[in-house]
């Protein structure tokens, strides 16, 4: 609807053509230049290759003669020295007076002979010399000119060819001058059909935020309650249940509305007098206050914080389930129908449940002391004594379902160490090499204090010995491996295990899907680590037991 959005949509249209033109100068630019450049060079590289082979062979030529040439000037050479040596041996044997006339026929026959094969040695490299003067004289004056002169004609015809791309390109983007011109004029159009005016009328018209500035306040006069009886002169204005009800009115529907300054300036509610405060009674004669303009403010508060009240519905899920609970009796409760490992695996997802459930607790605790806290410090926010029921009630359920975690890890302890103490009774020979004195917690930790061992209801707390008499003869979890600690850990929470970067602990219970892992130290303390802090080592030995 702004006409700078419909300009812009404008420009857009336009540069969607120019856009086009600019393909259509990429396409002429393909056919043309590109193409017509890639297949010419093409060409240019064979012809070139072929060049090249030619004054290759030419060279190899010239090179042929200069080896027959040098061959017959060292053959040549190789029977002169043989002739002279046939020369000295005949005039040797000569001039010998001891020597026959058939040495020295002899030597004279072979002097013709060397004499003879050094005159034809001789004509032949005369031959080859000149043979090869004329091919070196014939390369170099007519071959490799000529050759010469092919590659630089070719190079000027790929020079030509380039010429002519350029002016193809040119060519291209001059078709398209006249329609990008057009388009540029309709940019241009565009910007100054922009209407600022037009545009600020429209912002006005869409967002009017329908304030009304607020009325003058009222004369309230405290001292009705000393003068009861009002002259003709006073000037003070009785209070209107019709005013009240329009401020109430006129605060909740300016309560939704936009402030573009932040919250929006309210008129403060005047304070209350004594005897309008309690404006109503109750059959039993009690007093209720009636508010101005806190009753609103109060509403919006509340529904702004809404997140406390969700979790009742957990609570009424607890409820449910400790009804059935009831209901099943305690011989179901603590799942002693089953077998020792299903009814450890059962009461285990139990606790895991309630230790979430108590952690939802916790922090619905939290968000309720630090909205509590909020209130205390801005009163216009909220009553901070609104706040204190489902405190009390989020303090009772932690309190319930403590008492209940801690009766249901007595029943887990109860099942460990009979579970622990037949694995022990088949398996001593392995792992008497890692028993150490630990007792298990309530809370899935170990600890050295066998009076800790069990805390139970407080019933169960009569009778410690008891308990003691059943689990001295228990030996803790044989370990199944060992782990290294990747990372630190505080182990701040109950039941945990702090260990320090590079720490090695014994493993004696698997990570079971929840993301811990069950550890002890080499001193006897046992607790749960995260399973991503560690680096985990199972003992192929110790795993099957």
């Amino acid at each position: 609807r702004f006409t700078s959005c419909i300009a812009f949509f404008n420009i857009l249209n336009e540069l969607n053509d120019y856009a086009g033109q600019r393909e259509v100068v990429a396409e002429e630019m393909g056919h043309r230049v590109y193409g017509e450049l890639m297949r010419y060079s093409h060409d240019l590289k064979t012809e070139r290759k072929m060049h090249l082979q030619e004054g290759r062979k030419a060279q190899q030529y010239l090179d042929m003669c200069w080896k027959q040439m040098d061959n017959s000037k060292k053959k040549f050479e190789r029977e002169c020295r043989e002739a002279e040596k046939a020369q000295q041996s005949y005039e040797r044997l000569d001039n010998d007076t001891n020597a026959t006339k058939a040495d020295v026929e002899k030597a004279k026959q072979q002097l013709n002979l060397r004499t003879h094969m050094a005159d034809e040695n001789k004509n032949e490299y005369a031959a080859q010399l000149q043979n090869f003067n004329g091919e070196q004289h014939k390369h170099y004056y007519i071959v490799i000119p000529q050759i010469y002169k092919q590659l630089q004609e070719m190079d000027e015809r790929r020079t030509i060819k380039l010429s002519e791309c350029y002016k193809g390109f040119a060519d291209s983007e001059r078709k398209v001058i006249p329609i990008i011109s057009k388009c540029l004029e309709g940019m241009i159009l565009a910007a100054k059909s922009v209407d600022e005016h037009r545009d600020s009328q429209l912002v006005i018209d869409c967002f009017k935020s329908g304030f009304e500035p607020p009325g003058d306040f009222p004369f309230e006069d405290y001292s009705q309650n000393i003068y009861r009886t009002i002259s003709d002169g006073t000037i003070s204005t009785p209070k209107q249940e019709g005013m009240r009800i329009d401020t109430k009115t006129t605060v909740g529907k300016a309560k939704g509305k936009l402030w573009l300054f932040g919250k929006k300036p309210k008129p403060q509610s005047p304070p209350l007098t004594p005897t309008s405060l309690y404006t109503s009674s109750t059959p039993n004669g009690s007093q209720y206050p009636i508010f101005s303009i806190e009753p609103v403010h109060y509403c919006m508060s509340d529904i702004k914080t809404g997140k406390p009240r969700i979790p009742s519905f957990r609570s009424l899920k607890r409820g449910l389930v400790s009804w059935d609970f009831c209901l099943q009796g305690p011989a179901l409760e603590d799942f002693s129908h089953l077998p020792p490992e299903q009814r450890r695996k059962k009461l285990q997802q139990r606790i895991d449940e309630l230790n979430r459930e108590l952690q939802k607790e916790t922090d619905q605790k939290d968000a309720l002391i630090k909205m509590k806290d909020v209130y205390e410090k801005n009163p216009q926010m909220g009553d901070p004594s609104s706040l204190q029921p489902k405190l009390t009630e989020t303090m009772s359920n932690m309190d319930r379902l403590r008492m209940e975690i801690h009766k249901n890890e007595a029943w887990l302890s109860e099942v460990e160490g009979k579970v622990a103490a037949r694995s022990d009774r088949r398996h001593s020979s392995d792992i008497n090499h890692l028993v150490t004195q630990g007792r298990e917690s309530p809370e899935g930790s170990y600890t050295d204090d066998a009076n800790q061992e069990v805390r139970g209801p407080p019933q169960q707390h009569a009778h410690p010995n008891e308990f003691d008499d059943e689990f001295e003869d228990d030996d803790p979890l044989p370990a199944i491996g060992h782990c290294k600690a990747i990372y630190p850990f505080d182990g701040h929470n109950e039941g945990t295990l702090a260990m320090k970067e590079g720490e090695i602990l014994y493993i004696i219970e698997e990570d079971k899907g929840d993301g811990w892992t069950r550890t002890r130290r080499h001193n006897g303390e046992e607790g749960y680590v995260p399973t991503s802090y560690i680096d985990v080592t199972l003992e192929k030995n110790s795993k099957g037991a």
